[in-house]
């Protein structure tokens, strides 16, 4: 790691830049989740906070006692919206699955802990309220691409009891990071991320997967497109030595995707990612 080059913690980090047709993924997220809302069931932007990112989309399942999956969107805790990822629900709902898809306030207006601390209430609005949708409680998983797959694997590391005393210790017990990042040290230095997240020291030892225990219930299945940065590899492989292959069973390079092309891999029907998205449902 080069914490003192920040051209070389640009050329990692910056996700756009190396992906110059990033723009033609974006445009076709966006017209694949507008057909997907004007088609399929879903309630939408209902409050699980007071500010005006605390806003999530629920596509409910056919039938009671569904199996639940939060996916959280990526965009460097800075960026992007849940209305951009409504594309990825069908893979879910189509196998009998209920999704919620929230959104959260975004840096600078909130710091990133404070991301973190909404994405647990989310999760506590989503065991609260829930079976309302067709799903069950007991059965909620979490995924999440990019900021998003951090925020998945934080989620594992929550103590669901002491924030709700209604809520079970177990609330989150299956996770699946796409692209995600585990240590926030080089985030700090990137000149163009820290700009919008001003990140401290003590934010990066509490919001940095790898450097927190390994979670007290679950397992988190990491992936990383194969194409992506040496850090983003290297964030990969770091998750695993640091919470063990007991927690994180499933640490991949998925060969020939970028970081992009990466999440509409989980659509494909029989691509590795796809597989490892419907083994959240435990079916």
């Amino acid at each position: 790691m080069k914490h003192d080059d920040p051209d070389w913690l640009e050329a990692m980090y910056n996700n756009r830049a190396r992906v110059p047709d990033h723009a033609v993924h974006f445009e076709r997220w966006a017209q694949d989740s507008e057909r997907v809302r004007a088609s399929q069931a879903c309630t939408l932007d209902i409050p699980y906070g007071p500010s005006a990112g605390q806003r999530l989309d629920v596509f409910p399942a056919q039938r009671p006692g569904a199996p639940v999956v939060v996916f959280i969107h990526g965009g460097y805790w800075r960026s992007m919206d849940k209305k951009e990822h409504a594309f990825l629900a069908p893979t879910w709902t189509e196998a009998g699955a209920c999704v919620v898809v929230p959104n959260y306030d975004l840096c600078p207006t909130v710091t990133l802990m404070e991301i973190v601390m909404q994405m647990v209430r989310a999760l506590a609005w989503t065991w609260h309220h829930i079976g309302e949708y067709g799903g069950d409680p007991r059965r909620i998983s979490v995924a999440g691409h990019s900021a998003g797959g951090h925020l998945a694997a934080m989620m594992l590391t929550c103590l669901w009891d002491r924030y709700d005393r209604a809520l079970p210790p177990q609330l989150v017990t299956r996770a699946l990071s796409i692209s995600g990042l585990f240590d926030l040290e080089p985030v700090r230095h990137t000149p163009s991320l820290q700009a919008s997240l001003h990140l401290t020291p003590s934010q990066v030892r509490q919001a940095s997967p790898a450097l927190l225990p390994p979670p007290p219930h679950g397992q988190l299945a990491a992936v990383v497109g194969g194409s992506e940065s040496m850090e983003f590899l290297r964030h990969n492989e770091m998750i695993r030595r640091a919470w063990g292959r007991t927690h994180v069973p499933v640490c991949e390079a998925l060969p020939g995707l970028n970081h992009f092309s990466v999440v509409e891999a989980l659509t494909a029907p029989g691509h590795r990612l796809n597989r490892l998205a419907l083994d959240l449902l435990g079916v």
